[in-house]
């Protein structure tokens, strides 16, 4: 997507027009064990033409992704069970055409902790709490660089 159509659509919102459907026909995996965090995140992915799964940990997540590999994931860090490091190290080793994007969403900020989350696997990362213009432009961004 280039600057001109990211523009266009950014006034379009401004104007009260639809959020751009960056996601049309794709999947989002959101995989966190807050309830309210799924939520949140679905409903913003969802707004950008994703069709959202929901995953409450890592192995729940892992199991979907088994099912059908979504195009985007969205995982929290710190989750039972399974934690998101360990998800995303065993999604990347799952053989598939296509690699799915992953965003941590998570409280760890520190610069080792995103270090640690991209040597994972993720292609990026975003620090909780997060609103919708954050998640929406970190999206975008990711949509227009892939």
């Amino acid at each position: 997507m280039d600057t001109d159509e990211i523009v266009r659509q950014a006034k379009a919102q401004r104007q009260g027009g639809t959020a751009p459907a960056i996601g049309r026909g794709k999947t989002c995996l959101v995989v966190d064990d807050s309830r309210v965090v799924r939520k949140v995140a679905s409903k913003i992915a969802a707004s950008l033409g994703y069709r959202v799964v929901e995953a409450e940990n890592g192995e729940e997540g892992l199991a979907r992704c088994k099912q059908h590999m979504p195009d985007l994931v969205l995982t929290d860090w710190q989750m039972p069970v399974m934690s998101g490091i360990e998800f995303v190290g065993e999604l990347r080793a799952i053989p598939t055409h296509k690699a799915p994007t992953v965003v941590f969403c998570t409280q760890m900020s520190q610069a080792s902790d995103i270090h640690e989350g991209i040597a994972a696997g993720a292609d990026d990362y975003i620090v909780k709490p997060f609103d919708e213009a954050q998640l929406r432009a970190k999206l975008l961004k990711l949509e227009s660089s892939g």
